[in-house]
């Protein structure tokens, strides 16, 4: 039975953990797949630290946690979630990133599953803004800032996606391998450099629309103005890297 292979940054969530968690493994998938989680713990605070662990405790099967002695970031988590399940992954197995907080929907999995039926796609992308309801204030913004990322992205590496921000990443095993070692941005740059890589490495990318509940700063939200402007480096560095050699991955 092919797997879906969760792999969720976790730092000071503890008001969300549990709840996303019992989500996650709930979460329907189409016929013949399972889920498991992989937490990585990235330097919380003793009594978030806590929940995580009592979280992986009280499910003995389908997830483990790993845990970083200090905060690294969110894409130095997800590298080391990653080469977890690399070291055990079958390769008609895919692996999806989900967030710590609530504002993702597990829901979702089955949709961003079912998009790779597309055998030519190597790779899905949530896109949060497909809706047509009216957005106000800081969503707006936030999606016009998401929106320029996305299109200077786009125009580097020519992928045409729509939200290249998006947590929701599902790789197929093998397009996971062949970019894991390109992967070195420690915070949210990660979002851009994985962008990057797929599309040196020749990778069609899908896209699928996904519910969004985004927090604000006041509840927990950790990334900064800096992280955008460390986006833009991210994305001209990564237009200038040569592409491996011998082709892609699928």
């Amino acid at each position: 039975m092919p797997v879906l292979h969760v792999v969720m940054p976790v730092f000071n969530e503890g008001t969300t953990l549990e709840e996303i968690v019992r989500r996650v493994l709930a979460a329907p998938l189409p016929p013949g797949w399972r889920a498991e989680l992989t937490m990585v713990d990235d330097g919380s605070r003793p009594e978030a630290a806590r929940i995580a662990e009592r979280c992986a405790a009280s499910r003995p099967s389908g997830v483990r946690l790993l845990a970083h002695p200090r905060n690294r970031g969110k894409g130095a988590a997800l590298m080391t979630g990653f080469d977890a399940v690399l070291a055990s992954a079958a390769e008609d197995d895919l692996v999806l990133v989900q967030d710590a907080d609530l504002e993702y929907d597990p829901h979702d999995y089955a949709a961003l599953v079912r998009r790779l039926d597309d055998r030519s796609l190597g790779a899905v992308f949530g896109n949060r803004w497909a809706g047509a309801e009216r957005r106000t204030g800081y969503r707006r913004m936030h999606e016009l800032a998401n929106g320029l990322l996305t299109a200077l992205s786009n125009r580097a590496t020519g992928l045409g996606v729509h939200d290249m921000e998006c947590c929701y990443k599902l790789l197929r095993v093998p397009v996971l391998r062949a970019i894991r070692p390109s992967l070195t941005e420690e915070r949210f740059g990660i979002e851009p450099q994985v962008a990057a890589a797929l599309a040196r490495n020749a990778v069609r990318v899908g896209e699928v629309p996904v519910a969004y509940a985004p927090r604000s700063f006041a509840e927990g939200k950790k990334i900064r103005w800096t992280d955008g402007v460390r986006a833009l480096w991210v994305i001209a560095r990564e237009r200038a890297r040569r592409a491996p050699a011998g082709g892609g991955a699928r």
